[in-house]
């Protein structure tokens, strides 16, 4: 048991983010000689990203672009995708609004981090201006600039004319595509064995570089976060997997514990993508042609976690700096934060997009540097939760696919 248990991958992973943190406790800021370790994983993953979306996306719309189902699972992707957001937008206020983590919150003692032209006007790109930005002029150039919007977008159409030939060119066309995946999953699976390192040079260096202070500063708010990840991953996908599919709970969890580790550690749902699918396709019984459409599909817009960090971000800054919020300010917070999360790219790094959320609600971003040294541990949590959410779309969408 034992040595079942040192040869798993996500239970390696899991120890090295656990030396990882401890090293970087312990070393401080000299901790950053194990960045190169981790920068070489996420080149390395990052490096397979893009070639395995582009032909995925061409590979399952064009399977699905010649069935009945095609239509119904777009819609119904999109629109799970749309509602589960809104529920963990709904779910982040409820439980900042019943903690209170920013009530009580000395804002003199991190005075010195607001930066006063933190407080000007940011433009934020209008509708017609975000619709177009989706359309690459060069596809070859969205691609060599890693736009994934933009190549997904492409990707579709070129498989839904694909799909449009007759069954003998459709099937070459997908066939070269899953003969191109082939060498590319082996590619992930080398790849992976040096997650245990790249996620030990990770967590060093991010632990050394920002130490624990300034987590004691937002400890409630880390808590209160944490909580609403967890009901959401624990309850809410467990009622739905129940309700919408014959997928055993258990088995879900138990499979994606790998996806989920590589996740916490690389805190980007498209660097986590590649596993996401194989677990998917290989543990979960998921088709290829639907994990090859919602996956990388709600790897760029189903970001349930990212939601829950909004919503509660505004909340904690609204307590913080002592303001009411009408209702009129909480559906301004449901309504940025729920289109805003789905334009959150599947990348790591801080979220600027929580400016557009706090505007919408008149609370001020003064404070946004408060929360720059723990980006790192926001994005891991909801990284982990949105690949989840991801799967747990796929296998319901699937089962409602070959059901019809």
């Amino acid at each position: 048991m034992a040595k079942k248990l040192l040869k798993n991958l996500g239970f390696q992973i899991l120890i090295a983010m656990v030396l990882g943190i401890l090293v970087g406790a312990i070393m401080g800021e000299s901790a950053s000689i194990f960045a190169p370790f981790g920068e070489l994983f996420m080149k390395l993953i990052k490096m397979l990203v893009i070639p395995l979306v582009a032909v995925s996306i061409v590979s399952g719309a064009a399977s699905l672009g010649a069935t009945k189902s095609a239509g119904k699972m777009g819609i119904g992707t999109f629109v799970w995708y749309m509602l589960t957001t809104a529920f963990a937008v709904v779910l982040g206020l409820v439980l900042t609004v019943l903690f209170k983590p920013g009530e009580g919150l000395d804002v003199s003692l991190v005075q010195h981090m607001f930066d006063s032209s933190d407080t000007g006007p940011v433009a934020q790109p209008g509708f017609w201006e975000t619709l177009l930005a989706v359309i690459p002029e060069n596809p070859i150039e969205a691609m060599v600039s890693g736009n994934i919007l933009q190549i997904i977008f492409f990707c579709l159409l070129f498989g839904i004319g694909v799909s449009t030939l007759t069954q003998a060119k459709r099937e070459t066309v997908v066939k070269g595509c899953d003969l191109i995946i082939e060498p590319l999953i082996w590619m992930i699976k080398i790849v992976m064995y040096t997650a245990p390192i790249g996620v030990f040079g990770l967590m060093a260096d991010s632990i050394g570089t920002f130490g624990f202070d300034m987590l004691m500063l937002v400890m409630k708010l880390v808590v209160v976060y944490t909580l609403g990840i967890l009901l959401h991953m624990f309850l809410f996908y467990p009622m739905v997997l129940k309700a919408f599919s014959k997928m055993p709970v258990r088995k879900f969890f138990a499979e994606m514990f790998k996806a989920q580790m590589v996740a916490l550690s690389t805190s980007s749902s498209m660097a986590t993508l590649p596993v996401t699918m194989e677990v998917c396709e290989e543990k979960l019984g998921v088709s290829k042609e639907a994990g090859a459409f919602i996956l990388p599909l709600g790897a760029t817009i189903n970001m349930d976690g990212t939601a829950i960090y909004y919503a509660t971000v505004a909340v904690f800054f609204a307590q913080m700096f002592g303001i009411d919020l009408s209702m009129g300010q909480y559906i301004a917070i449901i309504l940025t934060a729920t289109i805003g999360s789905i334009g959150q790219a599947g990348v790591p790094g801080p979220t600027l997009l929580v400016v557009a959320v706090l505007l919408s609600a008149d609370i001020p971003i003064i404070g946004l540097p408060l929360l720059y040294a723990l980006d790192r541990i926001f994005d891991m949590l909801r990284t982990a939760l949105n690949i989840t959410g991801d799967a747990t779309c796929a296998v319901i969408m699937d089962k409602y696919a070959r059901e019809s």
